[in-house]
């Protein structure tokens, strides 16, 4: 297997190294190294100019066996089948990682949401919602934002499916706005997860968090909330990179600024930036700057066997879905540097989004600093497990995060039986 494997090879051997570990039964096995639902739609979208366009999106639920599936929508020129088949299957394992009751699924559409209109995008949501709408429904599958999609996006596919139905379906969805449903924390949840496990395993390493030197690639929502919770706590992010490239300053980035300077650009990118003592690199070289702590929170497998014995981190925490590939685990774990795997480091948003669907179902509500409680207890208490687990057999955290969850749902499929 070579770092040019896509990405639902990635989750797949992923998967196989746990399942021989546990000595899953070849049935279980098979059951779960392969989606159980997948949906491609071709859709038409009418655009501002009257010319009509055809978008491909996806959907596909992995495992439905711990209860209703969950997981985001992007919206990303380079979606395809596999990769949503990935993120799907990765998602699976963070639910029950955490051990909250859900399945994991994910969703894309193959578009450069900045190249539409807001209009637009309004009409290419709400089609594709209604092209999967027969997959949806709060007892069912339950979306929720990733790359390039929104709170307002959540919302018009909320408004979708409540037109359909004729009456409102607040919990259809997570990740909305909170006027008509969202939950407080949901928006930093996932940065903030990140955050926690940066926090635990500096205690762990030995360190404070004051003065520690991270680097992050990746700007957006995780990314930028992490940079700025770590910022706050003492940290010095040393290195930011999104798609526009590298920023750097060895006395630490101004992460207030830069998250002011993104909210005013029209791309919400960095691109145009300019502070004392910050240089530009590009963002290959972003990942190979020294420092203790790298975050890579944009895209699958930008670390690889071509970079991976260039990476200068002590500890990577993976803001991403599977931004690591085998190989350069295998690189990294050989070198010493310790990888807090997406399962866990990024677990923080679907989390809220349970705490989410459970207030949408019920029509009550917590406030954020009951959330970010409820958060911290869940995320700790599932570190601890893979860390104590980890040490107990001398495995890479990955590997043992992957057998706490791969077991959880073969438990559960075992329980359930197979129908008919």
């Amino acid at each position: 297997m070579t770092s040019e494997q896509n990405p639902f090879q990635i989750a797949q051997q992923q998967f196989d190294t746990a399942a021989e570990l546990l000595g899953l039964a070849d049935g279980v096995h098979a059951i779960l190294r392969v989606p159980q639902r997948e949906l491609t739609v071709n859709f038409p979208v009418k655009l501002d100019n009257g010319s009509v366009k055809i978008f491909t999106g996806y959907r596909v639920q992995h495992n439905l066996s711990r209860g209703p599936v969950k997981g985001g929508i992007r919206y990303h020129p380079s979606v395809d089948i596999n990769e949503v088949r990935a993120l799907a299957m990765w998602m699976t394992w963070k639910c029950a990682l955490v051990n909250i009751p859900y399945g994991g699924a994910k969703g894309g559409v193959v578009v450069e949401p900045r190249q539409l209109s807001l209009s637009e995008l309004e009409r290419l949501t709400r089609r594709f919602a209604t092209e999967i709408s027969i997959l949806l429904g709060p007892e069912r599958d339950i979306p929720a934002p990733d790359v390039n999609t929104n709170a307002q996006i959540m919302a018009w596919i909320m408004d979708t499916i409540s037109m359909h139905r004729g009456y409102t379906v607040p919990a259809v969805i997570t990740g909305k706005p909170i006027h008509v449903g969202g939950s407080l924390g949901r928006i930093e949840a996932t940065g903030r997860g990140v955050s926690l496990m940066v926090r635990e395993m500096a205690r762990r390493m030995g360190r404070s968090l004051s003065g520690l030197r991270v680097v992050i690639q990746g700007f957006g929502n995780v990314g930028s909330t992490a940079a700025l919770l770590l910022h706050q706590q003492g940290c010095k992010i040393v290195g930011i990179a999104d798609a526009s490239g590298g920023y750097v300053a060895s006395h630490g980035l101004d992460i207030p600024t830069l998250r002011s300077y993104t909210d005013h650009n029209p791309y919400h990118q960095l691109d145009g930036y300019r502070g004392p003592g910050v240089e530009r690199i590009s963002g290959a070289e972003l990942l190979e700057l020294e420092c203790d702590v790298l975050i890579p929170a944009a895209l699958e497998k930008q670390l690889h066997r071509h970079n991976a014995e260039r990476v200068r981190a002590r500890l990577i925490v993976e803001g991403a879905n599977g931004p690591t590939t085998p190989e350069a685990d295998a690189i990294l774990n050989e070198r010493g540097i310790m990888v807090v795997p997406d399962i866990l480091a990024n677990a923080g948003g679907v989390v809220v989004s349970y705490f989410e669907w459970v207030q949408g179902l019920q029509s009550f509500f917590w406030d954020e600093c009951n959330i970010n409680e409820k958060l911290e207890r869940i995320l700790v208490g599932a570190f601890e497990q893979v860390w104590e687990l980890a040490h107990a057999r001398r495995l890479p955290l990955r590997t043992a995060a992957y057998l706490l969850a791969v077991q959880r749902v073969a438990d559960a499929n075992a329980i359930r039986g197979l129908y008919p």
